[in-house]
């Protein structure tokens, strides 16, 4: 589980990613990124009812993005939000799916450093 601080969690932060971020796309994930003023990259996850109607499935694939990005977090640019956002067919995905798409949408968004 990502620490607090490199948590999105209150609604403005989301707007904002919203209204000026740039807009990247995979299968089953969309990214949306927006540059902060701090010294350390922040992330959010966003996983609707339209994905799953249970808690328990929705809760999951939060789980294992957030562990994806933990795992990478030292390859990840600093001073950026970053918004992942889920799209169906997630649910039936294995970690290593979800690990390569996330991986896949920050090399294509600049922000997975080599």
């Amino acid at each position: 589980m990502l620490k607090k601080e490199f948590r999105l969690r209150k609604q403005k932060d989301f707007e904002n990613v919203f209204n000026k971020g740039v807009y990247f796309s995979e299968k089953f994930l969309v990214l949306k990124i927006s540059e902060n003023s701090l010294s350390f990259s922040r992330f959010g996850f966003i996983v609707s009812k339209k994905v799953s109607k249970r808690a328990v499935d929705r809760n999951r694939v939060k789980r294992l993005m957030s562990e994806s990005i933990r795992l990478s977090q030292k390859k990840i640019k600093s001073g950026f939000d970053v918004v992942f956002i889920t799209r169906g067919g997630i649910i039936d995905k294995s970690f290593e799916e979800v690990k390569g798409s996330v991986e896949k949408l920050l090399k294509r968004s600049g922000l997975l450093e080599k």
